[in-house]
């Protein structure tokens, strides 16, 4: 359903350009829900802008391919992308104040949407609408939907967000931080919503998220993203029990042991680097506690099995899961 091949990107800045991705390759197919994860930083926000269409085009540059059933979006102009977003591929954002207009009451927002990609009535639209309202968790969903985006808490917000991208039913979805918002029970009801929209629809839905719990619930398969490139990838059961690469193994021992008292909590060290200070080896070489001198030369993504690894040491490793943590992923 959607395919994205060699994608990079590039910011100018005031020195110079900056390369944010770097070779970026993934795929979903219809009806699969793909997990990309990564600390903040990692390029992953700026990636689902890059397939949207929606980074300036004087201030970034983009290369590679972005095949929507079929379709090579890089490229296209705004016009051509319009007919696009919304109805074939949708998009959650991560601030639902800043995405929302002010002035526009959520409902009229969520029926505009609808109108602006499908041949309905007002009426319907309208309906249509209460229908999501209702759909996303939110109670007395006529009354909501005549409330600005100011008179709704963060969390409504976000759940009238994922409203106005599963309006149109797109072919493929992009969920930025979908439930960061929300409390555990509403977290519960959208993820069964994606679940939901993926089985009956076929949707392809890309979630992006720092929650590996969401991922293990949700997911089929997980992309690990660490300073602007794909330093994993493979299904979640197999990410989760056997990490091959120590990025990954950090970001699950990075999980809080809520049942184990006064356990210490695992960070890894360091911080994702600037765009402009990138290391020219591995890129996660100076936060790692396995790193040896071949790990100063640049790291290509290797296949084994079904899987993808960016690590010229994975097959000598053998990195804690959450198995080894948790006993169970």
């Amino acid at each position: 359903m959607l395919e994205v091949e060699d994608l990079d990107i590039y910011f100018q800045t005031l020195a110079g350009e900056v390369q944010a991705v770097d070779h970026l390759s993934l795929s979903i197919d219809a009806g699969e829900m793909v997990g990309l994860v990564g600390e903040s930083g990692s390029g992953k926000s700026v990636t689902a802008l890059a397939i949207m269409g929606l980074l300036p085009r004087h201030l970034s540059r983009v290369t590679g391919r972005v095949v929507l059933r079929g379709r090579d979006l890089i490229g296209l102009d705004d016009r051509r992308l319009e007919r696009v977003r919304g109805r074939e591929v949708s998009m959650i954002f991560q601030e639902p104040m800043t995405a929302l207009d002010p002035v526009y009451k959520v409902g009229d927002q969520i029926a505009e949407t609808l109108r602006a990609h499908r041949k309905v009535s007002r009426r319907a639209a309208r309906a249509r609408a209460l229908e999501l309202i209702d759909a996303v968790g939110i109670p007395d969903a006529a009354r909501r939907a005549e409330a600005y985006p100011h008179q709704l808490s963060g969390g409504m917000r976000q759940r009238i967000l994922i409203a106005i991208s599963l309006v149109a039913e797109p072919a493929v979805l992009i969920a930025d931080e979908p439930t960061t918002a929300l409390d555990v029970t509403i977290q519960a009801q959208i993820l069964e919503l994606l679940h939901a929209l993926s089985a009956e629809q076929g949707t392809a839905i890309l979630l992006i998220t720092h929650d590996l719990g969401v991922v293990a619930e949700a997911c089929s398969r997980v992309v690990t993203m660490y300073a602007g490139q794909v330093v994993e990838q493979a299904a979640v059961d197999e990410i989760l029990e056997l990490p091959a690469h120590p990025y990954t193994s950090g970001l699950i021992r990075s999980i809080p042991q809520g049942d184990v008292p006064k356990s210490e909590l695992y960070t890894i060290r360091g911080r994702v680097p600037a765009l402009s200070e990138m290391p020219s080896g591995c890129r996660f070489q100076p936060r790692c506690d396995h790193a040896a001198a071949q790990c100063a030369k640049p790291q290509p993504i290797e296949q084994f099995g079904d899987r993808l690894v960016r690590c010229c040491r994975h097959a000598e490793l053998d990195l804690p899961g959450a198995v080894s943590m948790f006993g169970t992923t």
